[in-house]
């Protein structure tokens, strides 16, 4: 978790207790379940006051959670989709990736979908209401576009295409949350030849 300006480097790993103790519990106890006490016993404070000191009330505790989740999840990509050269090798990179993050991260996965399914800020909307946002499949877009361009991918519909890749792989928790033993690099190798087939020119 950076340290934002003015925010000391002990108050930002305090934070980042408070966020790891978070996910963990709910993780384990589902949303509903997951109060202050329950974090601070945890993430082993003497009292919920610490939690409230350096988050201003559960919105913002849970909106860093899953800000948290998901910049690890972004970096992780970044990292790897990054650095291929050819669209076919990014797309098949982007999912493998995507993949292998989820398998690897099963704790955080679980957070997030329980975050997803239940939380709705007061005043704003719930978590899952993000899926109705077309953005999110902008990064998608932008690498079929490319293919397109360079020759590498067939004529198809990027938005089309972009939502059936990104929805698939959207959908891996819930699976694992119904078959835990799930292969998951068979599930990579399948999405990956699928989307070879269907994407190339």
């Amino acid at each position: 978790m950076p340290v934002k300006q003015g925010e000391s480097v002990t108050s930002s790993a305090r934070r980042a207790q408070i966020v790891a103790a978070t996910i963990e519990t709910i993780a384990e106890l589902g949303y509903h379940h997951t109060s202050f006490a329950r974090i601070a016993e945890r993430a082993g404070l003497s009292s919920t006051r610490l939690i409230s000191y350096h988050f201003d009330g559960k919105d913002e505790l849970i909106g860093q959670t899953i800000a948290t989740i998901y910049g690890d999840l972004s970096r992780f990509m970044h990292e790897r989709v990054s650095t291929r050269t050819t669209a076919s090798a990014a797309l098949e990179t982007y999912i493998r990736s995507l993949v292998e993050y989820l398998d690897g991260h099963r704790t955080e996965m679980r957070a997030a979908t329980e975050i997803f399914l239940n939380f709705r800020p007061e005043g704003g909307t719930a978590a899952r209401d993000a899926a109705t946002d077309l953005s999110s499949l902008s990064h998608v877009e932008r690498l079929l576009a490319w293919g397109q361009e360079s020759g590498e991918f067939g004529p198809f519909s990027t938005r089309v295409m972009a939502m059936t890749i990104q929805r698939s792989l959207d959908g891996l928790p819930f699976l694992l949350e119904a078959d835990p033993e799930a292969d998951l690099a068979e599930y990579a190798d399948e999405l990956a030849a699928l989307f070879a087939r269907a994407t190339r020119a």
